[in-house]
């Protein structure tokens, strides 16, 4: 027998005593290398998973304290990937309700009003509600009214039928119910001081002269902090007065014309509800330096 090793040496004659001895010393060995190996591979585990999820293992240990079972103990973040947590929300916090756009267009009611200068922002509104879809049947707040999507983005299409003078009568009304921001209300309608067909969107200003401008304005509780766009019907010929200009119906060629001014505008509110303000006035005010470049 070796007694370094506990192996029985060829020389010796085996005994009872010794073989026993031999299988205690293997046993010993064979347990003590199990529970090292099952040590080690214990706490490398934890190791692991108290590095990739550490806000878990703090809530464990807080629930045995404390005696709460962990399964109620909420997460506040979690790992798809090791290293690079991911927020949660928590189950108390709701997602923001989301306000739609208004988009008004301005103009007088009646067929005898149908295609004049001055109801070129009715025509916008009908352009927009046709493109996407919007029935602006119905009417609500003194106004054709439609709702509908760009996008995820929803948006109302308004009308108001109060004539020019007392549109914001109609809009004052649909802002004050819906409680929308100024910042997401667009006024279109015509401006004497641009070119024909030509498109200008501003962020806010004044009313310019135009009286249906100064009727919203008013109902706004005096705020012009909100978007316009404008649509340039050019300036009267000759001697003619300005109020019985704006009254005036297009022409063949004029209406063309504006059919390309349409499409644009059309184009340029999906920008600005899908993209934010600036990219679409960007690409409304440059294409109209363009255009008068040529």
């Amino acid at each position: 027998m070796n007694i370094a090793t506990g192996i029985l040496s060829s020389s010796s004659s085996p005994s009872l005593s010794s073989t026993i001895f031999t299988f205690t010393l293997r046993r010993r060995f064979f347990l003590s290398s199990f529970s090292t190996s099952y040590n080690t591979r214990i706490q490398s585990y934890f190791k692991n998973t108290i590095s990739m999820h550490p806000s878990s293992s703090s809530s464990a240990a807080a629930s045995l304290h404390s005696g709460t079972p962990a399964s109620t103990i909420e997460p506040i973040a979690s790992s798809s990937v090791a290293g690079e947590p991911v927020t949660i929300k928590e189950n108390n916090n709701k997602p923001q309700k989301q306000h739609p756009w208004l988009i008004v267009g301005l103009g007088n009611p009646g067929k005898l009003y149908n295609r004049t200068r001055h109801n070129v922002g009715f025509e916008m509104v009908d352009a927009i509600a046709e493109a996407e879809g919007i029935s602006m049947s119905s009417v609500s707040f003194k106004a054709f009214f439609g709702k509908g999507c760009i996008g995820n983005t929803p948006l109302m299409l308004a009308k108001p039928q109060t004539f020019m003078n007392a549109s914001g009568e109609s809009v004052g009304a649909i802002v004050s119910f819906y409680k929308i921001p100024p910042k997401q209300v667009l006024l279109i309608y015509d401006d004497l001081d641009l070119p024909f067909g030509k498109l200008r969107l501003l962020p806010k200003g004044g009313h310019g002269g135009h009286n249906g401008m100064k009727s919203v304005i008013s109902h706004l509780k005096g705020t012009r902090d909100f978007p316009r766009l404008r649509i340039g019907i050019g300036r009267p010929p000759g001697k003619m007065e300005a109020a019985s200009y704006v009254l005036r119906r297009f022409n063949k060629q004029e209406s063309e014309e504006l059919d390309f001014t349409f499409q644009t505008g059309i184009e340029a509110i999906r920008i600005l509800l899908l993209q934010g303000f600036d990219k679409s006035a960007t690409y409304v005010n440059s294409l109209k330096v363009v255009k008068q470049i040529q």
